[in-house]
């Protein structure tokens, strides 16, 4: 038997690492490692740590949950916060949302949508869009279009889903860049999936994975007023955009839209694993009973870190510094883009920003200094991996962006 301290590494090799760092605890935007070394977390879990780690208020909600239930099933009994967060959820959500399913992460809950949707329309098919992503199970990996390292090697994966073009924000006229993009969604119904075939066209309004793009607003609209023409559900996948990622509690209220379905996780609770399908309750009057769950859907601890993420976010102020860290994130970054001609666009919403680069290997050298000089964590993303991704906590303040840019500026220096 190997001893616990031996240097023999039991964990799977399947994770992709962003950093080598053993952390032992994290506080608001930092993270601190074994070594006592303290970094800022610009990465935030992947988006997922919205108030930070560690914020006093989750963290009292969870352990105070934890003595009176940690999992009360709900299939068998109901605990006293399934309501209480969904009738919060509901006061939060765009429109007519009206009605809950809880799960545990994002791929569970595009995979619940899809499923809802084709329960309403008794149709089989699903149309994503070019650098979508969805998730890592067998479906939600069929929907996601980012990057082939995500899908590779795992075929067959599920018939059905179709891939229409997404609006290229490099494109020198964004007019008929959109025209282009609804032109190729109305092909796709013409010649690979007819409408009464086709149950839900799913998009994240900002896409994440594919490289922090947001959507043209004529995009959203035009796509929306085709879903409504022809009885496709719209669904909305904000689990990485959502929750005050971008500003505003979803990203499709910066597009005066409302979805049919709505996808929430990362943010939701702080970091503890949870997600929410949102829907209308007439559509959900069409979902059998029975033809979907899930063991751990609706923990009482999960909502107990919902609840009290909500009410941190409720707090005066909370959306305000979201939105003006945002703008002197973006500000701080186009100063240097006049100094360095690598940087071809400024993009995003909130604290939900991309750096697009014209090389991903400099992208990668950057991320490798702002970690090993900067003390600072950051990722990419894209097709290419030209995107440099800024996701902070988003409780971060001025003085917390204003040492981000000033790694991010050494690195650019340092890797001319």
């Amino acid at each position: 038997m190997t001893s616990p301290s031996s240097s023999v590494s039991h964990l799977s090799n399947v994770w992709f690492s962003v950093t080598p760092l053993q952390v032992a605890s994290g506080k608001g935007c930092w993270v601190t490692t074994t070594d006592g070394e303290e970094y800022l977390d610009f990465a935030a879990g992947i988006a997922v740590n919205s108030t930070g780690h560690a914020h006093p208020h989750v963290a009292k909600a969870i352990a105070d949950q934890a003595q009176r239930f940690i999992h009360a099933q709900v299939n068998v009994y109901k605990h006293d916060l399934l309501e209480p967060l969904a009738a919060k959820l509901s006061e939060l959500s765009p429109g007519s949302i009206d009605t809950f399913f809880y799960a545990n992460s994002g791929a569970e809950i595009t995979e619940a949508s899809i499923k809802l949707a084709k329960q309403v329309t008794k149709r089989p098919h699903t149309i994503v869009f070019s650098g979508s992503f969805h998730g890592r199970t067998h479906m939600a990996m069929a929907m996601t279009t980012s990057k082939t390292g995500y899908r590779s090697g795992h075929f067959a994966l599920p018939a059905g889903v179709f891939v229409a073009p997404y609006p290229d924000p490099l494109a020198p006229d964004q007019d008929a860049e959109v025209a282009m993009a609804l032109k190729g969604f109305d092909h796709l119904l013409k010649s690979m999936t007819a409408p009464d075939e086709t149950a839900a066209a799913i998009l994240e309004p900002v896409l994440g994975e594919g490289g922090y793009i947001p959507a043209p607003q004529a995009f959203m609209t035009g796509l929306v007023e085709r879903c409504r023409q022809y009885g496709i559900m719209f669904v909305a996948d904000e689990v990485q955009s959502g929750f005050g990622r971008t500003g505003k509690m979803f990203a499709v209220e910066h597009y005066g839209i409302e979805p049919d379905i709505i996808c929430m996780a990362k943010g939701i609770a702080s970091g503890f694993p949870f997600s929410a399908l949102g829907t209308r309750r007439e559509l959900d009057d069409k979902w059998p009973t029975g033809s979907h769950g899930g063991t751990y859907g609706g923990n009482a601890i999960g909502c107990a870190a919902a609840l009290a993420t909500i009410e941190v976010m409720s707090e005066p102020g909370f959306m305000e510094n979201v939105v003006a860290r945002g703008e002197q994130l973006q500000a701080g970054i186009r100063e240097l883009q006049q100094e360095h001609d690598v940087i071809t666009q400024v993009r995003g919403l909130g604290l939900m920003v991309g750096t697009e680069f014209n090389d991903a290997a400099r992208v990668a050298a950057i991320q490798k200094h702002c970690l090993e000089e900067g003390h600072m964590i950051v990722m990419n993303a894209g097709t290419y991996g030209r995107c440099l991704r800024w996701m902070p906590p988003l409780v971060v303040n001025e003085r917390e962006i204003d040492l981000g840019l000033a790694a991010f500026s050494a690195a650019l220096k340092a890797t001319a």
